[in-house]
């Protein structure tokens, strides 16, 4: 009995003196942690370094070039800036310029997308916007104090929506509207720097839209018919570019040609069969680029566009054709001067 309580005594010293050693090791591996510690919590990694307005710009170029519009939430959205670090996410919400391009259009519920429009809006401060997928009159009333720093729109128009246009757009450069199928009237007020229009009449019951034509440089008009065009571009006298999707309409010759002194580039698609040759109500003697469909030129489409050039007494550069049956050699050798392609 004496024996084995020696025996337990003894392995109760040798037991205290394996943990002291234990203890010195956990101290010495405590105290180099420390300092491994110390060492990272004094280095500065090389991006933190940079100051606030690089890092600003840097994320500005993260984003799509302005006007187009990041999407609201995931990788490619500048809220990913704001989730990396404390001071990346206060340079970020610092940074109006990274809110000002706003896409409302997500496959998010209405109810978020109008929280985070309201987020951006705020975030932009006092920058121009560029606003699209208005597509509910509850995110339409959302922007519409902020319309005078509306500089790129695009929306739908419905009926609901007409009270948007009521007051001044001191900023608005480029307007991309889209008619619903209602009778309705819509004027563009006080817009002195707009001067890129995108209309696409879709089912549209005789809309009108008084729109200030006479300073634009450049005009897209979709599901027009003749009658529509041709009204609308007897007035736009400083048009650079100009894009007509047409709809099939019986019509006269013109008596009078569309003048359009400062056209350099047309397009010309067709939104059903045609036989008419639209191409001879244009005359256009500053165009460069001409975009068809050999639909418009029949039925000799070389001998269209040979005429067409030689009354406008324009320098045609590019000539690109859709839907041609003729071979593209016969085009090249009919204008060697032109760079002729064909687009499917």
């Amino acid at each position: 009995m004496l024996s084995a309580l020696a025996a337990d005594r003894a392995r109760v010293a040798d037991l205290d003196a394996q943990i002291l050693d234990l203890e010195h090791s956990l101290s010495a591996l405590r105290y180099q942690k420390q300092l491994v510690q110390e060492r990272l919590g004094s280095y500065s990694y090389p991006v933190l370094t940079l100051p606030n307005e690089i890092v600003a710009e840097i994320f500005i170029h993260f984003l799509p070039l302005y006007p187009l519009c990041p999407p609201l939430t995931g990788r490619s959205s500048p809220t990913i800036l704001t989730q990396i670090c404390q001071k990346w996410r206060e340079i970020a919400l610092a940074t109006p310029k990274l809110w000002r391009a706003i896409s409302l259009t997500a496959d998010i519920d209405l109810e978020q997308r109008l929280h985070i429009c309201h987020a951006w809006l705020t975030r932009s401060c006092s920058c121009p916007l560029s606003i699209r997928g208005l597509d509910a009159p509850q995110l339409l009333e959302a922007v519409i104090p902020c319309r005078a720093r509306w500089e790129y729109l695009n929306l739908t128009l419905f009926p609901a929506y007409l009270p948007a246009f009521e007051g001044p757009m001191p900023l608005l450069r480029h307007l991309d509207l889209a008619v619903s199928d209602e009778d309705i009237t819509v004027t563009i007020p006080a817009a002195p720097l707009l001067s890129s229009i995108t209309l696409d009449f879709f089912n549209a019951v005789t809309p009108t839209i008084i729109l200030p034509l006479a300073q634009l440089t450049s005009l897209i008009l979709q599901h027009v018919y003749r009658n529509e065009y041709v009204a609308i571009l007897r007035h736009t006298f400083k048009l650079v570019h100009c894009e007509l999707g047409i709809l099939y309409q019986h019509n006269e010759p013109l008596q009078h040609d569309i003048e359009l002194p400062c056209l350099e580039s047309l397009v010309l698609l067709a939104g059903t069969i045609h036989t008419m040759r639209h191409l001879d109500d244009f005359l256009v003697p500053a165009l460069r680029s001409l975009r068809v469909e050999e639909v418009f030129l029949q039925p000799e489409p070389i001998a269209a566009l040979s005429f067409f050039i030689s009354k406008s007494r324009c320098k045609l550069q590019e000539l690109r054709l859709t839907g041609a049956k003729i071979p593209l050699g016969s085009y090249r050798e009919a204008f060697p001067s032109t760079e002729v392609s064909f687009e499917t």
